[in-house]
C-alpha cells in the first residue's frame, strides 16, 4: 500500500481493500487520476463528491466492470487488478449498483435466490435467507411480491439484502439514497448500519455528504477524479471546506 493510503488507516485494524495510484479512463475521459484508498476490515468508509466526481467509476474499477488504466487493486492481501466481477463475487466482494438492478419480474424471494447463484451450500442458503430478513423484516412482508412493483427505498432494501446472499465480506454501495423520500432514505441508511454492525465491511458512494458521514468511520472526499481529502468522518464534518461544498454552509 502507498503511503498515502496508509496514512488514512492510522485507526484501522488492518486493512481489506486498498487501491494503489488508481486511474480509470471511461468514455474517452480519464475519470479517475491515479487515486489511493484503503478501507479497514470492519470498517464503514464513505467517498463522497458532487456528481461526475469519478465515483461510480472507481466503484466499478474495484469491482471489475471497468479496466484500470493504471494502478493496482488489493483485496484480503491478493491483487485482483483485472480480475472478472464474478470471480471478485466468489471472493467475497459484491457492489449495489446505482438504480439498484432489480429482477422487476421475479418476487422477492426469486431475488434473493439470484444473490446466493454462486453458492452451493443449499442449508446456508436457507438460513441466509432467514437471516436477511430478519434485517429486513419489510421485505419478510413481502417475500412473494414481485420487485417491479415494490416502492423505490423496498427495491433498495432488496438490492442490499441480495448482496447480502453472496456472504460479502466487503459490500460496496453506489447513492442508494437516490431517488427515495426523505423518510424511506432514512430506513435506509438505518439499514446499511444494521449491516455494518453484523461485520461486513462497507465502502459507500453517496452524494449525500451528512448523512454519508454521520454513519461512516472515515471518508475520502472525491473532486474531478481526485481524492483531495480523507480523514475520521467526524473531523470532515468540521472541516470548513467540506461544510461550504456539500453541507451548503458558508466556508
Amino acid at each position: 500500500m502507498t503511503s498515502a493510503a496508509a496514512d488514512v488507516l492510522n485507526t484501522a485494524r488492518d486493512t481489506l481493500l486498498a487501491l494503489e495510484h488508481v486511474a480509470i479512463s471511461y468514455g474517452g475521459i480519464r475519470a479517475v487520476k491515479g487515486i489511493d484508498l484503503a478501507v479497514g476490515r470492519g470498517e464503514l468508509v464513505c467517498l463522497i463528491g458532487a456528481n461526475g466526481a469519478g465515483k461510480t467509476t472507481t466503484l466499478k474499477g474495484i469491482c471489475g466492470l471497468l479496466a484500470l488504466e493504471q494502478g493496482r487493486v488489493i483485496f484480503d492481501g491478493d491483487d485482483v487488478t483485472g480480475r472478472s466481477a464474478f470471480r471478485l463475487v466468489r471472493q467475497g466482494l459484491a457492489m449495489v449498483p446505482e438504480g439498484r438492478g432489480m429482477f422487476g419480474g421475479l418476487t422477492v424471494d426469486e431475488n434473493l435466490s439470484m444473490g446466493a447463484y454462486a453458492r452451493k451450500d443449499r442449508d446456508g442458503i436457507r438460513r441466509d435467507v432467514e437471516r436477511v430478513y430478519g434485517l429486513f423484516p419489510r421485505l419478510k412482508e413481502r417475500r412473494r411480491q414481485t420487485a417491479g412493483t415494490m416502492s423505490g427505498g423496498e427495491q433498495q432494501m432488496l438490492a442490499i439484502a441480495r448482496a447480502m446472499m453472496s456472504r460479502p465480506r466487503l459490500l460496496l454501495l453506489d447513492e442508494p439514497s437516490m431517488g427515495l423520500a426523505p423518510l424511506m432514505v432514512q430506513k435506509v441508511f438505518e439499514t446499511i448500519l444494521a449491516v455494518a454492525q453484523e461485520g461486513v465491511t462497507i465502502l459507500l458512494v453517496e452524494q449525500n455528504a451528512k448523512l454519508a458521514l454521520d454513519v461512516s468511520d472515515r471518508g475520502y472526499v472525491m473532486e474531478s477524479g481526485e481524492v483531495t481529502l480523507a480523514g475520521k468522518a467526524a473531523d470532515l464534518l468540521d472541516d470548513p471546506k467540506v461544510r461550504a461544498a456539500y453541507l451548503g454552509e458558508a466556508a
